[in-house]
């Protein structure tokens, strides 16, 4: 217990690397995963190929190895880039930003499928009928598709998060303190790793019970009104 009492300070300054990664990741999977379900659903043929081609090869490829192929390839390419082009001359890209570009550009795909789907149980009627009354596009989005989106993406949404929050600890490999770097670390430097790791083991637990607490909630306010109607 001493030794835990002594690192766990230390391990736990990992969580707010976790914390900051997990938001970070989470806001570049929303905007793909908006961007890519607007594509599948446009008119477009090219936007839904290249949608459709996103989704299939990242969902079919182990997130390890997409962040390494992220963290070394994607610094090569940008700087041969760069070279050819004039526009930079070197860049360096660290294990933060590499691992929330990585792991947004993985559960981006995920988030794809998430808001098509959503998209797809709003009754087309309701916009219709949105249109037809002199809706702007904005207040339609705003009053009609946003509240039905969020509450149909809800519980998927839910579970991509909670995956997403412990696919951090992946980052662990590229160097990046983390919380399970820093776990991991302790453990070494005490010989007690099977102790620390339980230590991170517990603290993943609390923050994703935090989570999905907070995202129940959200649930239960964007749904209120269909139990209403249930009820009457």
């Amino acid at each position: 217990m001493d030794a835990v009492v002594t690192y766990s300070p230390f391990v736990l300054s990992g969580i707010r690397i976790t914390v900051a990664l997990s938001l970070l990741s989470l806001s570049v999977a929303v905007i793909l995963g908006l961007l890519g379900a607007w594509a599948k659903l446009s008119g477009s043929r090219a936007a839904r190929r290249i949608a459709g081609l996103y989704t299939t090869l990242i969902r079919g490829v182990p997130d390890l190895v997409l962040m390494l192929l992220l963290y070394f390839g994607g610094q090569m390419a940008l700087n041969k880039l760069g070279a050819i082009t004039g526009l930079w001359r070197h860049i360096e890209l660290d294990a933060f930003t590499a691992g929330v570009l990585a792991i947004g550009f993985i559960f981006g795909s995920y988030m794809t499928e998430t808001f098509r789907g959503a998209a797809l149980a709003i009754p087309r009627g309701q916009v219709e009928a949105g249109l037809a009354s002199g809706m702007s596009r904005f207040t339609l989005f705003h009053r009609i598709i946003w509240p039905q989106l969020v509450r149909h993406a809800l519980p998927s949404f839910t579970n991509i998060w909670l995956t997403l929050m412990k696919t951090t600890a992946l980052v662990s490999v590229i160097g990046l303190e983390d919380l399970v770097y820093n776990g991991y670390a302790a453990g070494k430097a005490t010989r007690m790793p099977f102790t620390f790791m339980f230590v991170v083991l517990l603290t993943y637990l609390i923050m994703t019970a935090i989570s999905d607490l907070g995202l129940r909630w959200l649930d239960r306010r964007y749904s209120a009104h269909v139990r209403a109607e249930r009820q009457a």
